[in-house]
């Protein structure tokens, strides 16, 4: 099994989660699921996301497509995120 984590930090988490929740339609279309959101314990803004991917291929091709840059941007994501996939 693949996984995807995604690790990036927000301007606010309770801004971000909203955004984050509503991005569920276009993970699910790109056949990622799971999206267990951890936050470090002295740092709520500092997000770590761990996915379950069917189809690699088609997951990197989404962590890479401009529908996520702009969900990110518009959620309050700072910075470049980090996207690892692991076995």
């Amino acid at each position: 099994m693949t996984q995807m984590v995604i690790h990036h930090k927000v301007k606010d988490y309770d801004a971000w989660r909203p955004g984050y929740d509503n991005h569920a339609p276009s993970r699910k279309a790109a056949g990622i699921s799971g999206g267990e959101v951890f936050r470090k314990a002295d740092d709520p803004n500092d997000v770590v996301i761990l996915f379950e991917v069917a189809d690699e291929a088609q997951a990197r091709s989404w962590a890479q497509s401009d529908d996520l840059r702009s969900a990110m941007s518009k959620a309050g994501v700072v910075g470049q995120p980090r996207i690892d996939f692991i076995h």
